[in-house]
């Protein structure tokens, strides 16, 4: 029996999917990546933007072919196109689809799986038991008075249901066709949110803000570490809030602080930030645990008050300009990355030139920039119209992808003849390919069995998107 999960959005959803993979395979699955191969196929899915779920639809309409060539193939349908609380009508909209399963919830399809091989292990039992019943018409008797193996009288033996695959299974365990490849894992600590920015939808789709607890966590890592991960990320909508629904105003420094001393962890990053909640607590902890990378993603949305006032983001501009001059003089050579939505409602030319001039003064190393995409259920769709054209939020996009793209250029400019160290996560054309600790890509040749490794690397070569070098000690 094999199975595909297909998996699209956040970082979140892949951590969903690598765990429900390691639970799928507690039944006695194996992976494929061929889709028509598998008997059990998960779409793990995000409605962030219209484009994303719209490319879902289309790889639901592919599975219908598979569906009716193979009637018995599990679809499931996971993530946040289901809800945290799945709304009525989906199996009508979705007739093709036999499970529904809710983001970072896995149980759903595992106990529908678990039912299926039960209920098949019950009819094989059954079949062997009338089977040998005809069979003993034809025998001479046992006289023995014992119970003939395979005969009415056994039970059988089906798979072991003492331990579910959800234990079996627990947060922290991978998939065993990713263990020894995977270097760098994705760890939530955070689900849901409570913040309710007027565009994002997220809260509705995910559920109010729930915060593992500190032991939680730890004990993920610390399966992963085993497994040979050597950096986490910790993920949370608005992961600055770790421990906050659990009255723990400094919940995550404490975490990383933790999480600092775990041997064999190397490296520690945590998005994505809100500037609200960057405390000088948890800029110290950047600034002071060797462990913790110089880099932080901490989304300004828009460069305009006014904008950011109709987004709810509670700070201005200025607030962000000041929470970046005291993120660099505290952490030295620290990477910022920002999220940037361009065409909100009501955003005017001038209003777009201010974000355009925040990038332009504060020259951070990334910025993921989206065109506003009404979002069903958002205040924002609720409220604003979405009068800014299509093509004015293209241009604007491309306008200020452009500026990115010159100031990424010139921050990596700098790394020239730099030694870097680079944690190497894979091979690419037989070079090898890992970050810095500011998040810089780094490809280089090298023979060596690197993967895992921590390499000194001297750059030689620049670029917006990645850096060349050479091990420093060859």
């Amino acid at each position: 029996m094999r199975y595909h999960i297909w998996t699209i959005g956040c970082q979140m959803n892949t951590a969903d999917s690598q765990l429900l993979g390691a639970q799928i395979e507690q039944l006695g699955y194996e992976w494929t990546d061929d889709i028509d191969e598998a008997d059990v196929v998960v779409l793990n899915t995000c409605v962030v933007r219209q484009q994303a779920e719209d490319r879902i639809y289309g790889r639901l309409g592919s599975l219908r072919p598979l569906k009716e060539r193979r009637p018995e193939t599990v679809i499931g349908l996971m993530g946040c196109l289901v809800g945290h609380k799945p709304p009525r009508g989906l199996s009508e909209r979705f007739p093709d689809v036999d499970v529904f399963i809710p983001p970072s919830e896995t149980a759903p399809l595992i106990e529908l799986l678990e039912a299926r091989e039960l209920d098949r292990s019950a009819r094989s039992i059954e079949e062997q038991a009338v089977a040998t019943q005809w069979a003993a018409q034809d025998a001479p008797p046992d006289l023995s008075g014992h119970v003939t193996p395979g005969s009415a009288g056994v039970t059988g033996s089906g798979p072991d249901t003492s331990t579910s695959a959800l234990e079996a299974a627990p947060p922290g365990t991978l998939p065993i066709h990713e263990r020894g490849k995977i270097v760098s894992a994705h760890v939530p600590v955070v689900y849901g949110c409570s913040w309710v920015c007027t565009f994002c939808i997220i809260p509705s789709r995910r559920g109010p803000e729930r915060s593992r607890t500190l032991g939680e966590v730890v004990d993920h890592v610390t399966r992963l570490v085993d497994q040979g991960v050597r950096e986490v990320t910790l993920l949370g909508q608005i992961v600055d809030r770790y421990g906050h629904d659990r009255g723990e105003a400094d919940g995550l420094p404490r975490l990383l602080a933790r999480l600092n001393d775990l041997e064999g962890l190397d490296r520690i990053r945590f998005l994505t930030s809100h500037p609200l909640f960057m405390t000088d607590e948890l800029i110290d902890a950047v600034a002071t645990l060797p462990k913790v990378m110089e880099h932080i993603e901490v989304p300004v949305q828009a460069g305009d008050d006014e904008v950011l006032r109709r987004m709810k983001r509670g700070y201005t501009a200025d607030d962000y300009r000041r929470l970046v001059g005291k993120l660099r003089e505290r952490v030295p050579d620290l990477a910022i990355h920002t999220d940037v939505i361009v065409g909100f409602p009501g955003e005017t030319k001038d209003q777009y030139q201010a974000t355009y001039e925040l990038l332009a003064e504060l020259r951070l190393d990334k910025a993921h920039i989206a065109k506003f995409s009404a979002r069903p259920g958002t205040v924002a769709a609720k409220v604003y119209d979405d009068d800014v054209p299509p093509e004015e939020k293209e241009r604007r996009r491309r306008e200020l992808d452009a500026l990115q793209e010159h100031i990424r250029t010139q921050i990596a400019s700098s790394y020239a003849g730099r030694t870097v160290e680079v944690l190497v996560e894979g091979r690419d054309r037989q070079r090898w390919r890992g970050r810095t600790r500011t998040n810089k890509l780094v490809f280089f040749e090298d023979p060596r069995p690197l993967l895992g490794e921590t390499v000194p690397v001297q750059v030689t070569w620049t670029g917006p998107w990645s850096l060349i070098g050479v091990a420093a000690e060859r």
